[in-house]
């Protein structure tokens, strides 16, 4: 089923929450963190469900990626990267570091359930 497109990432966060993607994710030091736990996922233990790209409405250069993640030990939740001119490449590295085997075939998240 295809959800309706959103504007803006916050939509897109409140209905996976719904879904019961609910943990916050940080980039820290080379490693994204749990932000309750701390438990810290290296590129190897991050599966991305799904993904998004944002433009800034106002601003092109104001560009972001939502990521829907599932981490090795069952965590569910989503991170936002922010990508362009101002982005964080160490970040962004990361990103670029999880085994494409772990992206889902219909990483898409228009057309996830």
């Amino acid at each position: 089923m295809k959800r309706e497109d959103s504007k803006h990432e916050i939509d897109y966060i409140k209905r996976y929450q719904e879904d019961g993607y609910t943990t916050n994710y940080l980039f820290e030091n080379d490693s994204l963190i749990n932000s309750e736990t701390k438990t810290v996922y290296k590129p190897e233990d991050i599966f991305i469900v799904a993904h998004h790209r944002y433009e800034g409405m106002s601003d092109p250069d104001d560009m972001s990626i939502l990521y829907v993640i599932e981490t090795k030990d069952n965590g569910k939740g989503t991170h936002l990267l922010g990508y362009g001119p101002t982005a964080d490449l160490e970040e962004a590295e990361f990103f670029k570091d999880i085994p494409k085997a772990n992206y889902s075939k219909n990483s898409d998240v228009n057309e996830l359930n």
